[in-house]
């Protein structure tokens, strides 16, 4: 279900003209087109901008709405069969450009400076420690509780009964019912996207927020970064150890244990029921499947099918693990 970005300011639409004005290319349209946003494959509307840089992700290419596809010219025969191409020489700088364009002031966000003390009366039935700061907008379920020293920034919705340590940020995020965020996580900061370059880095924007869902339980010390398109989402009755690192556009489904100092990097699919032991990498772009259990220490580097058990370096089936390591 697409939810609307309550955080990030939009522009009501940019024209295809400038688009490719923007982009350096020419091209001569005989239909000045407005587009209304940009967007992944999986959320784009046929009014919206997205992009294709992986064959991977040709079905669902499919099945999307869109009609403008930013991408390179070796998918140009691919994206001709479905929509129309914008053919670039890097998708994600383009793609950069034109995030910043309808959102100009995502680059922009670092610190929240609408923050102010509690007003008591606004929120009767939540309990608050000290020093805790909140900006505008925020909303906060009924028998919740706010540890001292934390920062809600605006428009954060926290639901009922959760309980939200010491010293934790919460920016960019919306958070179901029950939730457990512990002491010192972060939870809907940027991600670590940018294009390196020799003499200045180029910072990418990050428009998505961070969705956490019923009975979900987040350790000490966790940082989960909200979304660069698309969002970031931690499926209900999930529990999450100290130390974890959940990168931007990453989807964990239901019912996962997650123990310490497991990182996810960018993008990649976590099924239901999945259980990842400790200090095990899952690389990005993967798709983990249902019901899967991943060894501690593990590096996966492919998607794994429902029902699997694996662990080592590449991950693979634990018995062959196993026999290889007696």
């Amino acid at each position: 279900m697409k939810i609307k970005n309550i955080f990030f300011k939009k522009k009501k639409h940019i024209s295809l003209t400038q688009i490719y004005q923007i982009l350096g290319l020419n091209k001569n349209l005989k239909k000045n087109t407005k587009i209304i946003n940009i967007a992944d494959l999986h959320n784009a509307s046929s009014n919206d901008i997205s992009f294709f840089n992986s064959i991977k992700y040709l079905n669902v290419l499919k099945n999307s709405k869109v009609k403008f596809v930013i991408s390179e010219k070796k998918h140009l025969n691919i994206i001709n069969n479905y929509c129309h191409p914008i053919i670039v020489k890097n998708v994600f700088k383009a793609v950069s450009l034109i995030t910043e364009i309808f959102y100009p002031n995502s680059l922009n966000d670092a610190v929240d400076f609408s923050l102010s003390k509690v007003n008591k009366k606004k929120y009767t039935k939540v309990e608050f420690g000290n020093n805790v700061l909140l900006g505008k907008g925020v909303k906060i379920g009924k028998n919740s509780i706010i540890g001292h020293n934390t920062l809600i920034e605006s428009n954060v919705h926290i639901g009922d009964n959760c309980i939200i340590g010491n010293n934790v940020l919460v920016k960019n995020t919306i958070v179901g019912n029950n939730v457990r965020i512990l002491d010192g996580s972060i939870i809907g900061k940027k991600g670590f996207g940018f294009f390196p370059d020799k003499n200045l880095n180029i910072r990418y924007p990050h428009i998505g927020m961070v969705i956490v869902g019923d009975n979900v339980e987040i350790g000490c010390n966790n940082t989960i970064d909200r979304g660069s398109l698309s969002n970031t989402i931690i499926g209900k009755n999930t529990f999450i150890d100290n130390q974890v690192h959940i990168a931007h556009n990453v989807k964990i489904g239901n019912n996962c244990i997650i123990t310490g100092q497991v990182g996810f990097a960018g993008s990649s699919t976590i099924g239901n029921n999945v259980s990842i032991g400790g200090q095990a990498g899952i690389s990005g772009h993967l798709k983990i499947g249902d019901n899967v259990q991943i060894g501690g220490g593990s590096g996966v580097i492919k998607n794994i099918p429902d029902n699997s058990r694996v662990m080592g370096y590449p991950a693979k089936n634990i018995r062959f693990f196993l026999k290889e390591n007696k």
